[in-house]
């Protein structure tokens, strides 16, 4: 079985790449960045340092690595033979992805099982959007024949890395991955820590409005209070209440619309906070902010909950100090950053709701979105 993976990153490498070796697949690392595609082609393996209560090391190897910018044809040609392609690149970055598959898969035999894509991306129905980038260069008969598309849900923290950890990686001690099973029919791959499901929607959910809410809002919180690390700021009361409150506002939403269990769903939450607190991951407000215009946008982690509470008649107060908290991220390395800054001194507060946050007058989020902002000037 062979997988090609775009983003040999932190994440392809500690997270989708572990599972799909332990699974049995050989991996064909593609990215941009020659540096580490250089490195990687050179190597025979490379470890994976699980931490935390359950500390384990993990060796990789069976892989190979490939430019996906001056090395197109070839990574075309593996995607053309492979049994799987998964992403773990950004979900901004998957329309400069698409073009290879699609050419991949109209060069792909018609003999061949259908090619398996999975995008592994902090985003909302990530490989529906992947598959609508494919559909633009691929006749819809043929892309249905040759390809199937499932959207995943994914978690593992992985923090930024030791500058000399070369190719290995730390990660902390758990993981979930869980894939649509309908896409696949009768033929769902045997991957032994992925959980198949009939209905992606509520583990989405359940995971970017509790781990990726919460981490944003420790985060932003957090470097408010001068923390160095995720775990410094659990520690601080004032920074943990607020990640608390905006876990009980989502926590609301989510048993409300999904039907979670209340004491099960108080679990999952209380395991998220024992994550952000692990002392052995050295994890920054810096790295789990960065990118503040994405995470401000309509279908993400603050505003989307924060709207389905609006629109229940319930004021999401946490989460709105929580965005409030992200207005405030200047990281002069990230790029969104110092572009949210710009935007907040050239917009008015209204302009900034709309343009930036996906919010209309008339939208129940809006008012209090446009107060929010315009505290923050």
């Amino acid at each position: 079985m062979k997988v090609v993976h775009f983003g040999a990153g932190n994440i392809g490498r500690g997270f989708v790449g572990l599972i799909l070796h332990k699974a049995g697949y050989e991996i064909v690392f593609a990215d941009v960045a020659a540096p580490l595609i250089d490195a990687l082609a050179a190597a025979d393996s490379y470890k994976v340092h699980e931490v935390g209560e359950q500390p384990h090391t993990w060796t990789v190897n069976n892989f190979r690595a490939l430019n996906s910018a001056s090395n197109e044809a070839a990574v075309i040609d593996e995607i053309a033979t492979a049994d799987m392609v998964t992403t773990a690149v950004g979900p901004n970055i998957l329309k400069f992805v698409a073009p290879l598959i699609a050419n991949a898969i109209k060069n792909r035999a018609e003999d061949l099982p259908p090619l398996q894509v999975l995008a592994c991306e902090n985003a909302l129905y990530a490989t529906n959007n992947l598959r609508a980038e494919v559909a633009i260069a691929v006749d819809a008969e043929m892309l249905a024949a040759r390809a199937i598309f499932a959207n995943t849900a994914v978690d593992r923290i992985v923090p930024a890395q030791d500058a000399d950890a070369g190719l290995d990686v730390t990660v902390e001690d758990f993981f979930e991955w869980a894939i649509e099973s309908a896409p696949f029919g009768d033929n769902v791959p045997e991957i032994a820590d992925v959980h198949f499901v009939e209905d992606l929607e509520p583990y989405i959910e359940r995971k970017l409005f509790t781990v990726n809410t919460g981490h944003a809002t420790l985060a932003y919180h957090g470097r408010a209070h001068g923390a160095q690390t995720l775990a410094a700021a659990m520690d601080i009361d004032a920074v943990s209440s607020e990640v608390a409150a905006v876990l009980a506002e989502t926590s609301a939403m989510l048993i409300a619309k999904h039907g979670f269990d209340a004491a099960e769903h108080a679990e999952y939450v209380s395991t998220c906070t024992r994550r952000f607190s692990n002392p052995y991951l050295p994890d920054t407000p810096e790295r789990v902010g960065r990118s503040p215009l994405r995470k401000l946008s309509r279908n993400e982690r603050f505003v989307s909950p924060a709207s389905e509470l609006a629109e229940s008649g319930t004021t999401p107060s946490a989460l709105l100090r929580a965005m409030g908290a992200a207005l405030q991220f200047d990281v002069a390395e990230d790029p969104e950053s110092v572009r949210m800054l710009e935007l907040r001194s050239s917009l008015s507060a209204a302009e900034f709701v709309t343009q930036v946050m996906g919010l209309r007058d008339g939208d129940a989020l809006y008012a209090d979105a446009v107060t929010m902002v315009s505290e923050q000037s």
